[in-house]
């Protein structure tokens, strides 16, 4: 598991998104991200 400090750069990586589209964090450098997780929700964001 990798912690990360604050201001530190995130690694780049790839979810899937709920349109069915690949999401890239580098495809949004520059802007504010929020990543949420909910694991066994079994429902879309």
């Amino acid at each position: 598991m990798t912690h990360l400090k604050v201001g530190q750069i995130a690694p780049d990586f790839i979810l899937p998104s709920h349109l069915g589209k690949d999401v890239k964090l580098s495809d949004y450098r520059g802007k504010n991200v929020v990543i949420a997780f909910f694991p066994l929700a079994w429902t879309p964001i």
